[in-house]
This record gives structure tokens, sequence and C-alpha cells, in this order.
């Protein structure tokens, strides 16, 4: 199982911490550089698109609070908060859109939230600085440069606007108040840098660029993914005018014909938990893009593994393959979902009961249900140890080494059916064959099915709540709303996740509330927070 490896490089202010896989940098620590003795050559420019990486690593990696990956999947109907029945009442507060939960948590996101400007800072101070750079003696450096720092920013300002609506939109590096932006803005300078990288990244097989690095085939893809996301929560017809529903479908075509992904043969094999010595691997050939991480967090300022991963165990109990964690537990809706005859079920799900675990800590346990993720979980030694600290990780907590699979090469193939392709049926066919094995029987392609095959494809993977949004508002509402009994403490207990708050929300998170006092006024809370 290869693993990333970080360096380090210190620059520019907040640029002050650099990192990437083994494979794509090996450097020397730089100190004591500024703005005007750095950003001369293409090394400098090489090292300052580390640091987008590393900034982008940091955002999704959750450092000190709720992260990208585990909020979109509570917010979605395939868990609750869970968590300890001691602890404060925070993912109550996020899964059931309801800030009284929790009225002391006026600031949900505010580490996310400045990570993320963080990470985009970086990502606009290299591309203000390309015109500086000596490109003489590799000219098509700059484009491959400016084309990954543009995808990464596009891609964070995504997950922003889903996030929080109307966000300030910074696209030079500045630290000055700047009101919020009407997403139509943001969306686009989203689809313009993802449309630069799929036009200008290199024409190359998948397997041939550097693990961890954003492809053509990665800007393509999720160009397609936020024209579905835009078009479908905004009910447009194209993507503010500058990708239509043939501009998307073509560009998946062009993945699907021409970088080489395809499906790993077994689901389960997706999965280090799930298949153990048959893990296919974090650079498989279904990984369209990922964000890398690995064990070598510490409490020095390296924060280089995946800090959410710990949220997703089970409640301090560990049985190996497993190991512990905090307790986010899953909704057995999900489960009950799957047909026997579905392999995902079991490669995606913990089921106490139906693995016979001797799971003891539901005192411990809020919300629990008696299922689990299996797809990010932390992992036991065989003895009963955290295998991250058995690699050299600090901690358990912050030393969890499993990347975050953004885009999988099955979301190309059912995302391509979604848009109308001519292969629609074959795509369909193609993912639920991997699902059903033998018991594999075709049906005929429908959006209905394609929504469907989405949830049980994508199950826990942190999309299934956009996908929902996507098809309005109050229907993805209908869907969440809960009304059912859970075990806090081993007590049942009410819960209830309410149709009419998502609807007042409309699906958007809280602001943190410091962020609207240090804008003067420039930022608006969210309705319902």
């Amino acid at each position: 199982m290869k693993r990333s490896n970080i360096y380090f490089l210190l620059f520019l202010g907040l640029l002050t911490t650099v990192s990437c896989s083994e494979d794509f940098l090996d450097a020397e620590p730089i100190t004591e550089t500024t703005d005007s003795n750095f950003y001369r050559n293409p090394e400098d420019a090489f090292s300052a698109l580390v640091g987008c990486y590393d900034g982008l690593q940091i955002a999704s990696g959750g450092v000190g609070g709720l992260s990208y990956p585990v909020t979109s999947m509570v917010l979605s109907d395939n868990m609750f908060g869970g968590a300890g029945n001691a602890d404060p009442f925070n993912f109550q507060a996020v899964d059931e859109f309801d800030i009284s939960r929790a009225p002391t948590y006026s600031n949900l996101y505010e580490n996310l939230w400045r990570q993320y400007y963080r990470a985009v800072y970086r990502c606009n101070v290299l591309l203000s600085k390309m015109d500086q750079i000596d490109w003489s003696e590799d000219p098509e450096l700059r484009t491959q440069y400016e084309s990954e720092a543009r995808f990464i920013r596009g891609y964070l300002y995504f997950q922003m606007v889903k996030l929080w609506g109307n966000i300030p939109l910074l696209t030079e590096p500045s630290s000055g108040i700047v009101p919020p932006a009407d997403p139509d803005e943001v969306y686009t300078l989203i689809a313009e840098d993802l449309m630069f990288g799929s036009e200008n990244l290199p024409v190359q097989s998948y397997n041939s660029v550097e693990s961890g690095r954003v492809t053509r085939w990665a800007a393509k893809s999720m160009l397609a993914r936020v024209y579905l996301y835009y078009t479908g929560y905004y009910d447009q017809a194209d993507l503010v005018g500058l990708v239509s529903q043939s501009d998307a479908l073509g560009h998946l075509e062009n993945v699907i014909n021409n970088s080489g992904h395809g499906l790993v043969p077994e689901y389960e094999n997706l999965w280090p938990a799930a298949s153990l010595e048959d893990f296919a691997g974090e650079d498989n050939e279904e990984i369209v893009f990922s964000v890398k991480h690995t064990y070598t967090s510490d409490y020095n300022g390296n924060t280089d593994g995946n800090h959410w991963m710990v949220m997703l165990g089970m409640r301090e109990f560990t049985h190996y393959p497993y190991a512990n964690g905090w307790g986010i537990t899953v909704n057995p809706k999900l489960y009950n979902a799957y047909t026997e005859d579905d392999t995902r079920q079991e490669a995606s799900i913990i089921a106490i009961e139906e693995e016979e675990i001797p799971f003891d800590k539901i005192e411990n346990q809020r919300e629990y249900t008696g299922y689990y993720t299996k797809k990010y979980t932390p992992l036991a030694t065989e003895d009963g140890g955290s295998l991250a600290v058995e690699l050299g990780g600090a901690d358990f907590q912050i030393g969890q080494f499993q990347d975050f699979y953004v885009m999988r090469y099955a979301d190309v193939l059912l995302m391509a059916a979604e848009l109308g392709s001519p292969n629609a049926q074959a795509y369909f066919d193609e993912v639920r064959q991997r699902a059903y094995q033998d018991d594999f029987t075709s049906q005929a392609v429908t959006l209905e099915r394609i929504q469907h095959e989405r949830w049980l494809e994508f199950a826990l993977e942190g999309i299934r709540y956009w996908d929902l949004l996507r098809r309005g508002v109050s229907e993805a509402a209908e869907i969440i709303a809960e009304n059912t009994t859970l075990l806090n403490g081993g007590v049942e207990t009410p819960k209830v996740i309410s149709a009419s708050n998502i609807q007042e929300t409309q699906g958007l998170q809280q602001i943190p509330n410091n962020q609207i006092t240090l804008s003067n006024g420039a930022l608006i809370q969210n309705p319902g927070w």
C-alpha cells in the first residue's frame, strides 16, 4: 500500500506549509524567502504550486473542526450525527439543520472557512506571479502549473459556494474586506478555471501523471459535476452560459475514450477496510482525482493526515480490521436499500450484528444504529492497535492516512448516462455489473434508476447530499427528513430531522458569525442559522 511522504516549505506569510507526495516533491526546505526574491523561475513556481496542493489538503483534511467530507456525509440521509453520548450536540445541529441543538456553536465552520480562503490565497498568489517568472527554458510548464492552480481554486470555490451560497469571491491576493458575490459570479470563475484545465493540461494517460496531481481528465470530469449541480440546484439550462449539456457530455465522453481510466473489477477492492490484502491501492485505475493524505501529521504544524476519518470509526471500540473512532453512525435505511446480491452493501457498511462484532460501547454512543461506514474507517492491527500509529503516526486521531476519493470513474460513467449519452445503457450496465457480478441483470436506463444507482454506488463518499439538492431543495428535504427513535447511551430517544428546516436554509450552512462580525456586516447569515 503506497503512502506519501510530506516535505515542507516556508514562504510568503500565509504560505507557511507546503506538502505533497514523494512522487511530487523531493526538495530541501527553503526559509527566509520573500515576495521580492521568490517567483523567479519554474522551480519557485513549482514550490508555490505544491503550496496550493497543500492548502487543498489541509482544507479537506479537517484540521480543527468540521470537514467538507464529513459535513457532506452527515447532511445526507446516509448518516446521523452520532458521536459520544456525553459530547456537545454540534453534529446534531448540522444533521438536523437546527442551531438550537447547539446554540453556543455560533462558528461551526470557522476553521473550514479560514482554511478554504488560505488555500485560495495561495492559488491567487501563484497565478498573480506568472508574468514575473522566467519560463523561457520550458514555456509549456507555465500553462500546466496555471491549469493545476486554477483547478484547485475552482474546486475549492465549488465546495464553498455549495456550503454557503453567497461568499466573497477573491481572484487576487487580498486581505481586505470583500462583500459576498452573487453565486453566478462564483460559478463563472469555477467554470472558467476548470475549462482552462480541461483545455490545457497534457493529453496523457492518467497513470503517466505523478501521483496526486490534477489531470486533464479530472478537470473535464469536475466540470461536468459542476454543470449538473448548478443546473439542478438553480434550475438553469446551462452553466452560466459557458457550458451546455452537450459540452458537459462531450467532456465526459472524452474521459471515457482517452483517459485510460476504468473500473476496478471488484468493488470491495476500492476500500482498504473491505479488502485488506486485495486493496487496489490509492492510485488505482478508477481514481480520477483524490486528495492525498499520509500518517505523518503531528502537533507541530504538520497537517498532512486525514484528520476527519476518526469521526467515522466505531465509538471507542476496536475489532480487527476496524479501529476505534468517535462514532458517526450510518442510517439503517441505507443498509436496507441494498439487495442481498449487491456486493456494495458489505463493502460499504460495517454491520455490527450481521458481522457478529461484540460491540460493547452502546452506553457511550449517541444515535446508535448498529451500522458504521466501512469505506472510511480507521484501520487496526491484528493485535488491536492502531495501524496509523504502527506505521509511525503520532496519534490515531490525526494520523489516519487514507486518501479522499473526490472523483471515481464510476461517477464519470453515471454522469454521462444521465446527460444522455448514446451509450447510456452500456455505461449504466457497466457500473451495475460490477456491483452484482454473476447476479447481474440489465435494467432499462432511466433518470430515476440512475439516481438510485448513484445513491448505492457513492454511499458514504460525500456525494449523496449534493445529488439530492440538485433534484430540488423540496425533494431533498422530504428524502432527508426523519422521525424515528435511536439509542442515546442505550436509551431510546426521538430523532427528528425536519423537512421545513432544510427548506428554510435552502440546504445552505451556517456562515461563521465571527466572520460576519469581522466583515463589518458585509456578510449576511444564511436563513435558518
